[in-house]
Order: C-alpha cells, then sequence, then structure tokens
C-alpha cells in the first residue's frame, strides 16, 4: 500500500542531514521544478543505499507482524471472555 500523499510530498529542508539528502537527489536527479518528493528520494535510496531501506522494510515488517500477533492474541482472548460471561448470564 502507497501513501500518495506522503511520496508526493515535496521536502522541505529543515535539518542540515535533509539538506545534504535533498541536495543529493536533486544533483542526481535534477529535476525540473526543482522540488524534491520523498518518492525521489526512496528511488535514489533504492539504487544507491538498497540496505539502508531493506533495514528500514525488515524493522517495519517485523513490527507490523508482531502487531498482528498481538491483535489475534487480543481478539482470542475476548472471544473467550465474553463466552464466559453469556455462560455466567444463563
Amino acid at each position: 500500500m502507497i501513501n500518495e500523499d506522503l511520496t508526493k510530498q515535496v521536502i522541505p529542508t529543515e535539518s542540515e542531514l535533509k539538506e545534504i539528502i535533498v541536495n543529493y537527489v536533486g544533483n542526481n536527479l535534477n529535476p525540473e521544478d526543482d522540488e524534491i518528493t520523498v518518492e525521489q528520494i526512496v528511488e535514489v535510496f533504492s539504487s544507491e543505499f538498497p540496505e539502508f531501506l531493506l533495514a528500514v522494510a525488515e524493522e517495519n515488517w517485523i513490527n507490523g507482524y508482531t502487531q498482528a500477533l498481538n491483535d489475534v492474541q487480543y481478539v482470542k482472548n475476548n472471544n473467550e471472555s465474553n463466552k464466559i460471561h453469556k455462560n455466567q448470564k444463563k
């Protein structure tokens, strides 16, 4: 799932690191409108520093998988709790 709003967002340079990255991407891609988007930064990182994006993707995958397991356990516990309460009402 791609967040279109985020990937098309123009990046302001608020820190030294952002400025370095935006300038680097701008120099590599040389866009006509002189604006750099997150999508363009990801494009350059994927070709020149894929290990960084892989590390971020792996961390996000692990966090998402862990959250899914926690959600399953929560739903399972709530379903069991609801069954107990229904049986007690009878």
